[in-house]
């Protein structure tokens, strides 16, 4: 066995890669000694990890381009060898708002051209980090009806689990996150879906598996065993036969600790290994930099070579028997 190495995660079903492969041995198959601890908030998954706290972490995939350009932090070179999941998010709106059962952007353009009348305050909707494909996505749902998404409303940053909380208390009107939290807000009848993620951007890159490039150069072979480890587990949770197990071990305490059924209703919408989607493609930065470009969060000067060579396709092709 290897020393021992610690993963970070947050409390979403797109951690299940990580989840499934300590819970079923795959860690352990490779001889590799693995603890793996949920953590707070993106933000500080992305400082242990910096700081060597977490040797490896669930991840934003923008989150990780940032970090490597020193954007918002200071500057840790990163690598992402591997794409955890896609297709996971979702916009809920607060049902407070009145815009029925399936509200629209339209219907939300609206309510904000009467709140503007009305001298209003604007609505309020929560991300889960300003580097985040959650963030894109309800931008980009809200500027194809004309919204300014900042001007025309306001957006803040909130952990995944606190969501539902803000919501029912009337501290936001909407968010956009990963499941199974907007599962959570429909069951308890204070949200509803609006849009999902692959009705906005199909695919779009969401979380990764990413490290340091100083422990990756440190330790190549015990990140190749990692991701061996992750790939089973992202196959197997990506198998329908097994859904329901996962939801099951999804749901235990230590992981995300919200009912099965709701991660379950959740899981029907994210991708984790089929169609290649755990490739992680450079292209697929190039669309979140173009994202971050389009939103004013990367200066003119940003290397953006670097950015783009954060993603490690030779690593998990290595991993996965193709290289």
């Amino acid at each position: 066995m290897t020393g021992l190495v610690k993963l970070g995660f947050m409390p979403l079903d797109d951690a299940a890669g990580l989840i499934a492969a300590k819970a079923l041995g795959f860690f352990a198959d490779e001889g590799l000694n693995v603890e793996l601890s949920r953590e707070a908030s993106w933000a500080t998954i992305r400082d242990k990890v910096a700081v060597g706290a977490l040797d490896g972490a669930h991840m934003l995939a923008p989150m990780v381009l940032a970090q490597s350009l020193g954007i918002g932090s200071e500057a840790t070179p990163m690598i992402a060898p591997l794409a955890l999941a896609t297709d996971g998010a979702a916009i809920t709106l607060s049902t407070r708002l009145g815009l029925g059962a399936g509200p629209s952007a339209v219907g939300l353009a609206e309510l904000v051209a009467q709140r503007r009348e009305m001298e209003s305050s604007p609505l309020t909707f929560s991300v889960v980090f300003p580097f985040s494909t959650h963030n894109y996505l309800l931008r980009l749902w809200m500027a194809q009806v004309g919204l300014d998404p900042d001007r025309d409303v306001r957006i803040v940053v909130a952990p995944p689990p606190r969501m539902d909380e803000l919501l029912a208390g009337g501290v936001i009107e909407g968010f956009c996150v990963g499941e199974p939290w907007s599962a959570v807000a429909v069951d308890a009848g204070v949200g509803v879906v609006a849009a999902r993620a692959a009705a906005i951007a199909p695919r779009a890159p969401d979380k990764v598996f990413a490290t340091t490039r100083a422990w990756a150069g440190e330790n190549p072979e015990v990140l190749q065993a990692l991701l061996r480890a992750l790939l089973r587990g992202l196959e197997w949770a990506d198998a329908p036969e097994n859904r329901k197990t996962l939801a099951a071990l999804l749901a235990e305490p230590a992981h995300i600790g919200v009912p099965a059924d709701l991660i379950a209703a959740g899981l029907r919408h994210v991708v984790f290994h089929r169609d290649s989607v755990a490739r992680p493609e450079p292209v697929q930065a190039g669309w979140l930099i173009a994202q971050m470009q389009r939103w004013g969060q990367v200066p003119a000067d940003a290397d953006l070579a670097a950015a783009l060579a954060v993603y490690a396709p030779e690593m998990h092709d290595r991993a996965a028997g193709l290289a």
